[in-house]
């Protein structure tokens, strides 16, 4: 079946590719470049302008999961910045609060925010500029104010009963008591004021320095657990990314507390289907990948949690033999329900990604998010700073791997990928989109190396999203396929006749905000595709 819409070309340059869902992100990223400035310059500029124009989905308050590579070393590495749950942080603290879940909004719902912390690895080690000047275009769109885009504008339409209700939150993001518009021009003077506070004393201001006490002050002012000594604690984590070979590329993707493994389990067990003589969306491919989903998802919530505190199966569930156990449960003629998870038994919503390139082959992968729609609602009165809400992906339950404990970190849908030949990036993406990331993810890949679709159109093809996925309080709910409007109504008629329980969506973040760079050595050439579905630019130096 050939792609039915593509929405614009392909971007492609030599000399560098950047790719947001931000326009001025974007433009940020080229800039930076056409100074001097290499890849890792150009994605902490565009990190930092999307904490500004992408405001409800990224911030100073939030975390960051990266996979990049470095050219002249040859090597690639994963990078987690995100927040361990504080003193205090227990089941028994949660319920004798009223919760059976893990708080939604508020301050106990953040984790301590590791974005600015990953700002000052990539700077220490891998820039080539200094923090103040690839901070200084984000502190321009602060101060100065920038016109919403249409996208964020329909967000933060979306959001305005929750933001109407929380004073902090609708101080900056309303107008006259009404959400900004589109083209309507955005002022956040107390984040520009924090961005210089930190591009003055970068991340030991944030953690350590003045700032620090006050975050700490307005988190136990409203009753919340993060303190100066929760904030000075926070790392950097830098790693081996787990890595699975399919089709002779090596794809490699971020560990736990990132749920990256689940792309390497599903691509393990489609591995052994041929996708390629199925056809692009056809019923039988999309069916396959589905019962994939939902056999890596079943591992995912049983087995994993912060592998810092729990020793976890990891070489097992990514592991061709294990992938080779749990394909056999596929029936190609029906959909499965109650999908358990494999034995491990050793064998023989709010969300920005960006990523970005240069032409010396440097390019980074780049995930950042506040949980859901402005986090957990909690802003640092004076600072302009919006909390993550991701306490939320902890479990109350005693004994699981992904418990509320202090010193671990919750379980994230947080994932960026790279995937290599001999030992070069040759595709660098990743999208929003809470549990539909490594179904997207995995959705691009195929449809770039099976298929052989140009970036710009593995991007614009029609989706689906399986769910329920990881969020506690949905497990128990029926498993449907949610459809993209574009999707071609015969294609739900064949997968309902297998089983499958069809509900048609809106396009949209639900279905994720791909950005895809494509790297070819041997040319050098780089391609770069940026979604529709958001406010999306894919720029060119």
């Amino acid at each position: 079946m050939t792609v039915p819409f593509v929405s614009r070309a392909t971007v492609m340059s030599s000399r560098g590719v950047a790719a947001s869902t931000s326009p001025l992100a974007a433009s940020t990223g080229i800039r930076i470049m056409s100074e001097g400035g290499n890849a890792f310059d150009a994605a902490i500029a565009m990190a930092a302008a999307e904490t500004v124009t992408v405001p409800s989905m990224c911030g100073l308050g939030g975390e960051v999961f990266a996979i990049f590579y470095e050219a002249k070393t040859g090597k690639v590495k994963g990078l987690t910045s995100t927040g361990a749950a504080p003193k205090g942080a227990t089941p028994a603290f949660f319920r004798s609060k009223g919760y059976t879940h893990m708080p939604e909004d508020g301050p106990l719902a953040a984790s301590p925010p590791g974005e600015v912390a990953a700002y000052q690895f990539f700077v220490d080690n891998l820039c080539t500029l200094p923090l103040e000047r690839l901070l200084g275009p984000a502190i321009g769109y602060a101060e100065d104010g920038y016109p919403v885009t249409p996208r964020i504008a329909r967000l933060f339409d979306t959001s305005f009963p929750r933001v109407s209700k929380i004073p902090s939150l609708a101080k900056i993001f309303l107008r006259n008591s009404k959400p900004y518009g589109a083209g309507e021009i955005l002022v956040q003077k107390d984040l520009g004021s924090s961005l210089r506070r930190v591009a003055k004393g970068g991340a030991e201001e944030f953690y350590k320095g003045q700032l620090a006490s006050d975050i700490a002050k307005r988190f136990q002012e409203a009753g919340g657990l993060i303190t100066e000594e929760t904030l000075a604690a926070h790392e950097v984590e830098v790693y081996e990314p787990l890595s699975t070979e399919y089709r002779g590329y090596t794809v490699v993707e971020n560990r736990p507390p990132s749920q990256g493994m689940l792309i390497l389990e599903m691509l393990n067990i489609i591995e052994g289907f041929d996708l390629a003589g199925m056809g692009h969306l056809s019923p039988q491919s999309i069916h396959t990948m589905i019962e994939a989903k939902k056999l890596a998802f079943a591992d995912r919530n049983a087995y994993l949690g912060d592998t810092k505190s729990e020793e976890l199966p990891l070489d097992v569930l990514i592991s061709k033999a294990y992938a080779n156990n749990r394909r056999s449960l596929i029936n190609a003629d029906k959909a499965s329900f109650e999908v358990g998870q494999g034995s491990i038994q050793p064998l023989g919503k709010d969300t920005s990604y960006f990523c970005v390139a240069d032409g010396e082959g440097n390019a980074v992968s780049f995930i950042h998010s506040l949980y859901q729609g402005f986090g957990s609602g909690f802003v640092a009165e004076g600072t302009g700073i919006v909390f993550n809400a991701r306490q939320r992906g902890f479990r109350l339950e005693e004994g699981h791997p992904n418990t509320v404990t202090p010193g671990q970190r919750p379980m994230h849908t947080l994932n960026a990928y790279m995937v290599l030949k001999d030992n070069f990036p040759v595709l660098v993406g990743g999208t929003p989109g809470a549990d539909f990331q490594p179904q997207g993810n995995a959705q691009m890949i195929t449809g770039v190396l099976d298929y052989g679709l140009s970036p710009q159109e593995a991007i614009d093809a029609p989706r689906w999203s399986s769910i329920p996925g990881t969020d506690p309080p949905t497990l128990g709910d029926p498993e449907v396929v949610q459809m993209e409007p574009r999707m071609p109504q015969e294609i739900a008629v064949e997968l309902e006749s297998k089983g499958h329980q069809v509900q048609w969506g809106q396009e949209g973040i639900s279905h994720g905000i791909v950005q895809l760079i494509q790297m070819d050595k041997a040319t050098g050439i780089l391609k770069a595709g940026s979604d529709p579905r958001g406010d999306g630019h894919a720029a060119a130096l």
